[in-house]
């Protein structure tokens, strides 16, 4: 007598880490497949080489030229003025002491040559005078790889969209008082400046950046072609 069995194989389903890890690959083999065929070349720009670059240094003092503009109509001193920096420390306070005394100036003061010809004290705070950054990218991020021999290894970044954000701020305040009788004349209270450059990527060739750090047809273009 012949007895039928039924034989079943057993295929054990990907588990869900492997299948993420499948879609993963085919997409970015499918992204960089797209890239090459599409890109005809590519170019690398150096934006500075010194440890603060031009760009950073023109977000702090736009910021600062804010703040000290705003101080110096907030406070209102007239007559003999010593500003008093005593207690201003910091990267780039210099430009921002000399812009308070500019705006002063601008707006009717006078500065006296030392602090025993002045009328009124202005002493000087800074807050804030530094850089922040922000980024939003859509797309896949850059990926450390480790690797056996040189220690790590990174993958491209393939933005489809891509924001960073980069801002000035300053935060300056000063108390003016009278050199005399050391009775307030004026406070300023906290006023800020801020400063921006945003730069964007659309679809991994497509790059701008806007910035309101210069005035329209400051910067000239580079005709490297001229002698």
């Amino acid at each position: 007598m012949f007895v039928g069995r039924n034989i079943s194989f057993y295929r054990p389903r990907p588990t869900a880490i492997a299948l993420r890890s499948r879609i993963y690959r085919t997409v970015i083999a499918a992204l960089l497949a797209s890239t090459a065929a599409g890109l005809a070349g590519c170019s690398t720009a150096h934006v500075t080489t010194p440890a603060r670059s031009a760009t950073e240094q023109l977000l702090i003092s736009t910021a600062a030229d804010q703040a000290a503009e705003r101080l110096a109509g907030r406070l209102a001193v007239k007559g003999s003025v010593y500003v008093d920096a005593a207690g201003v420390e910091g990267y780039d306070t210099k430009y921002a002491v000399s812009a308070v005394r500019d705006a002063l100036l601008r707006h009717g003061a006078a500065m006296a040559e030392t602090r025993d010809k002045a009328a009124t004290i202005v002493e000087l705070r800074v807050g804030a005078l530094s850089v922040d950054s922000e980024s939003s990218l859509l797309g896949i991020p850059s990926i450390d790889i480790p690797m056996p021999v040189s220690g790590t290894s990174s993958t491209p970044e393939i933005s489809l969209f891509k924001k960073e954000l980069t801002q000035g701020v300053a935060k300056i305040a000063a108390t003016a008082y009278d050199r005399t009788s050391g009775t307030l004349v004026s406070s300023s209270g906290p006023q800020y400046g801020f400063s921006n450059r945003a730069e964007w990527v659309l679809l991994l060739m497509l790059s701008w950046d806007t910035n309101d750090l210069l005035p329209p047809d400051t910067r000239p273009d580079p005709k490297p072609w001229d002698d």
